[in-house]
């Protein structure tokens, strides 16, 4: 492969998703159309937003892979860009300790109406 296309693939991979995760050169390199098209998806969900800065919504973003039970290196790949956006450690540390909300229970489809209705 050439080294133009190298950085290319780096380019566009980068663009994708700004974590530097190598999986997307390997997609940017077998497929650049379905790169390019998720692009906007990625600056939705973890570019600037209209009320949430991007360090904001990394910071969301590690609550629920820490809620879910993610993998270290996804995690850490938020906390840098978080850290690189501004997010102090204490502010890190915080997001994880609120998705450690705990469960009391599961609701069912009966329980969706609202609780005001119930009384």
């Amino acid at each position: 492969m050439s080294e133009a296309r190298s950085d290319t693939d780096k380019s566009l991979a980068q663009e994708t998703s700004p974590y530097g995760y190598p999986y997307w050169e390997w997609v940017a390199r077998e497929d650049p159309e379905y790169t390019k098209a998720r692009i906007p998806l990625s600056e939705l969900s973890v570019g600037e937003g209209k009320a949430l800065s991007i360090k904001y919504r990394e910071m969301v973003i590690i609550g629920i892979l820490a809620f879910r039970g993610s993998s270290s290196e996804g995690i850490l790949a938020h906390m840098r860009r978080a850290i690189q956006y501004g997010a102090t450690k204490r502010e890190l540390l915080e997001a994880i300790q609120s998705a450690a909300v705990p469960v009391v229970a599961q609701h069912s489809p009966s329980d969706a109406e609202p609780h005001a209705a119930r009384y």
